[in-house]
């Protein structure tokens, strides 16, 4: 069984390491960044089951982190760290859709079963319908009923291609990475499953001409976006 591969975001030295390492030794596979860029360049590139973010951090705070990875995938726990203790603080983080705060110092043991009940909590969620909607240019994706609504008609969308367009249209004119994007809907980066990938890209690509303000552009070496000039 492949380990729970956890985003750890920890701008102390000390700390970042004895969680990095704790996690580690409890069964979790965690990738440590120093701060909030650092996190948000690991996020994009890799596919993580939950995050854990400090708050306080030089270049871009865990908040503004946290908003940035709920835009490409919504469902995704976040624990927030921080060395305050103010409700405003508490309130902000929960508004913007964190599943847990904890405040330092913390024991490592309360920690892990934060956790674990997240994680449990979510792997019950799994599969349940997600009834929402994406708006792009001319177009509109019901997700829950895997249509894409265009001013040429409705179109059944399958599977797959109700999942990547899910993902792009989250992602809206921002570059999402071929490595993420497999590993978020195929469950591994093969060459066999892009090679499928792609042959969906250009199934929704060709559904998407209809309105010319809206396409998908490949930038290679890094990924793909959606763009929508509206």
């Amino acid at each position: 069984m492949s380990k729970t591969k956890i985003l750890l975001v920890e701008d102390d030295p000390n700390l970042g390491d004895i969680l990095q390492e704790y996690l580690g030794v409890k069964g979790y596979e965690v990738s440590l960044c120093r701060d909030g860029e650092q996190g948000w360049s690991k996020y994009r590139k890799d596919y993580y089951q939950l995050c854990i973010l400090d708050v306080m951090m030089p270049k871009k705070d865990g908040f503004t982190l946290g908003k940035e990875i709920r835009k490409v995938e919504e469902n995704i726990p976040i624990i927030y760290l921080t060395a305050k203790n103010l409700k405003e603080d508490v309130i902000q983080g929960f508004r913007i859709g964190a599943d847990d705060y904890i405040t330092k110092p913390f024991s490592m043991e309360e920690l892990l079963m934060r956790i674990e009940a997240i994680l449990r909590r979510t792997h019950q969620q799994v599969g349940k319908a997600a009834l929402k909607t994406y708006s792009f240019g001319d177009f509109t994706l019901h997700y829950d009923k895997q249509q894409l609504e265009g001013p040429d008609g409705l179109h059944k969308l399958t599977s797959k291609e109700n999942e990547l367009l899910r993902l792009l249209a989250a992602s809206r004119n921002e570059n999402v990475s071929r490595s993420y994007a497999l590993k978020q809907i195929w469950g591994d980066d093969s060459y066999f499953n892009a090679r499928s990938m792609d042959v969906y890209l250009s199934k929704i690509r060709k559904l998407l001409k209809s309105d010319e303000n809206v396409q998908i552009i490949t930038l290679h070496g890094e990924g793909f976006k959606l763009v929508a000039n509206e």
